[in-house]
């Protein structure tokens, strides 16, 4: 298997973080999720820094972020298959 481009930690997440620098809109990602060594292919709607968060899902503002299988906070902003998930579109919910 090549080296992935997005992990995803559980089945239920709806978020993956990027784990390679420079990744381009329009790339082919190797997703790969941790908790099975299985995978899976999504294209890149942008570019996005590495350790930053990718949508696997097309997401609409109020919905929950879920990594690891939990809640990690809510979306503030529509985010499509594919797009870049960060502090512009999804906040904590802790304050």
């Amino acid at each position: 298997m090549k080296n992935p481009h997005l992990l995803v930690h559980d089945h239920k997440d709806n978020v993956g973080v990027v784990v390679i620098e420079g990744l381009k809109a329009d790339t082919q990602m190797l997703c790969v999720v941790t908790h099975d060594n299985s995978s899976f292919e999504l294209l890149a709607k942008a570019d996005v820094p590495i350790g930053h968060k990718v949508a696997l899902q097309d997401i609409k503002a109020g919905d929950t972020a879920i990594k690891y299988g939990e809640d990690i906070g809510g979306f503030v902003a529509d985010v499509a298959k594919g797009g870049h998930v960060h502090v512009h579109n999804l906040k904590t919910k802790r304050w």
